[in-house]
């Protein structure tokens, strides 16, 4: 294995933290909802300390759908030139079980050469529980790398009746993910991995990520076909399908809901095709003009801030382990994870096994994303404390389980495609040294160097989107979210010349499916009716 020196964090985005684990680069990455995972720590019995219990999801309907509105009726939008097969190209729907239907869409590899390689789109659709839907509603779970057709088999948990009655709901697989065709960097079966370096040898944080990257695209290259599709899976081209699906489910204009990453995703789309916004939500918002190294370093601090809280709620209870107030709260576990560099935990039972300061930083950063999960995890770092690490290490099971690890090559290409490279090794130097100043847990440092060295990335600077000419757009931001700080939900809205703004005053990542009615019924109401709440109108949790 590779020592490093420092944290061993070294490539974030909205959805994951992308972890160097001495031999390669990993990813610990949750779902935006977290109702299975919370059921099963439920069933280990260990929401029994600082209060709690497990996830629910929100089913409650808002009224019948009934009275669900279409958008107004208008004319199928002109196709871009060049775009005519893929525009009009049938999809054959299957069923493929638990009442969903699959298909594939063909999409141009290169928008700006339609006529040479396609590659696949996977599809999933629960068909409108009524039979009559008003349209189909596109989703995101966000990522990037996060698979739609996966998420969308969780909607009968996370959605309201009221808009599986009235919608199709589709998720799809974007150009580079899952079941579409993808970025891979192993061979089927195998478990490859990057050689180890030289034993004894000592990287920096910085020589260690460059390595990281180099040694995974490597890999990446020679597994991925066709291997232009690392050039290609930037957002704006998944905006451009996104259009296509739309124009093939025969909506003249887009329903679609976006979470964190799908954010971006669905601003994007209304900047590129403004006058086909049907109804559109974005749940948990990516700033689109900021850059790699100023999400790095705000989503860092927000994360540190969700520590604060995960301490502060806990101190609220009895036999909480955090001592003092919630600032020793925060030291205590801090210096904990200092212990654990030079003495990880064993694990009962597992003479193999043992858990590292990067188990338990993934298992706090896994479990700020789903509130309801915080006592089992401040018990498991009460027993940790103690010298036993089981329960940490079972915990994140589950989240690996939950989340996996799918998409994270996706995510790299994505990623570095979609921000371009700025600064030089000093100014990414001094990046991290205020990194360690404002994020000593979660910051995550030369994130620029990463995709230096990785090698497929864009060149195009981050602005604003203003999306001039969309119909109105719905932003929702959650108070206390580590992944997508709520700044970022004010400054979308703010940018968007369409856009209003729901906040959710919470802890956790995104908030529809999770925050209760008064979400819900805003939610709805635009979906469903096209009605928006007030600007400015808080819910709180």
């Amino acid at each position: 294995m590779t020592p490093l020196s420092g944290n061993s964090v070294v490539a974030v985005a909205p959805d994951s933290f992308l972890v160097y684990n001495g031999c390669m680069v990993t990813s610990v990455r949750t779902l935006p909802k977290l109702s299975a995972l919370a059921a099963s720590i439920a069933l280990m019995g260990a929401l029994t300390a600082c209060g709690g219990g497990p996830a629910t999801r929100d089913q409650s309907t808002t009224s019948t759908s009934m009275d669900a509105t279409p958008v107004e009726a208008t004319q199928m939008p002109k196709v871009p030139k060049g775009l005519e097969a893929f525009y009009t190209q049938k999809l054959s729907w299957e069923e493929c079980g638990d009442g969903f239907q699959c298909a594939t869409a063909k999409a141009p590899l290169d928008y700006d050469n339609p006529d040479g390689t396609k590659i696949d789109i996977a599809l999933k659709k629960l068909p409108a529980s009524s039979g009559k839907p008003i349209g189909t509603l596109y989703l995101n779970p966000g990522g990037p790398g996060g698979s739609g057709v996966e998420y969308v088999e969780n909607v009968r948990e996370s959605f309201s009746a009221d808009l599986l009655s009235a919608f199709d709901v589709v998720g799809f697989d974007p150009r580079g993910v899952g079941q579409s065709t993808s970025v891979q960097c192993q061979a089927d079966g195998e478990t490859e991995a990057p050689e180890d370096a030289v034993e004894g040898e000592e990287l920096s944080a910085a020589d260690a990520n460059k390595r990281a990257a180099e040694e995974t695209a490597a890999m990446c290259e020679a597994h991925t076909k066709p291997v232009e599709l690392l050039d290609h899976v930037d957002t704006v081209s998944v905006a451009k399908d996104l259009d296509m699906l739309r124009a093939l489910a025969g909506d003249p204009q887009l329903y679609y809901i976006g979470f964190s990453y799908g954010t971006l995703l669905g601003a994007t789309y209304a900047e590129h095709f403004p006058g086909n916004v049907g109804r559109l939500v974005l749940d948990g918002a990516v700033d689109p003009a900021l850059s790699s190294a100023e999400l790095s370093k705000e989503q860092g601090v927000a994360f540190e801030k969700s520590l604060e809280a995960f301490v502060a709620e806990c101190q609220k209870g009895a036999d909480c382990p955090f001592e003092g107030d919630t600032a020793q709260g925060v030291k205590q576990i801090r210096d904990f994870l200092d212990q654990l560099e030079e003495k990880p935990l064993p694990v009962d039972g597992k003479d193999d096994v043992i858990v590292t300061r990067e188990d338990v930083t993934s298992l706090l950063s896994n479990a700020f994303y789903e509130d309801t999960v915080w006592p089992a995890v401040a018990k498991a770092l009460g027993a940790a404390f103690q010298g036993d690490g089981t329960a940490v290490h079972e915990l994140l099971a589950l989240f690996e389980e939950a989340g996996g690890a799918e998409g994270d090559e996706a995510k790299i290409a994505i990623d570095c495609l979609d921000y371009p490279i700025e600064g030089n090794q000093a100014e990414w130097d001094k990046q991290a040294d205020e990194l360690k100043e404002v994020a000593p847990v979660f910051g995550t440092s030369y994130v620029d160097l990463f995709c230096q060295a990785w090698g497929h990335h864009g060149t195009e600077k981050r602005t604003e989107i203003k999306a001039k000419g969309a119909a109105p757009v719905l932003v929702v931001g959650t108070t206390g979210d580590p992944a997508t700080p709520y700044a970022w939900s004010e400054s979308l809205a703010k940018q968007m010349e369409s856009a209003t703004l729901l906040t959710w005053e919470g802890n956790g990542h995104t908030a529809y499916g999770r925050a209760g009615e008064c979400v819900t019924k805003a939610v709805d109401d635009y979906l469903l009716r096209g009605k928006l709440p007030e600007d400015g109108l808080v819910c709180k949790g």
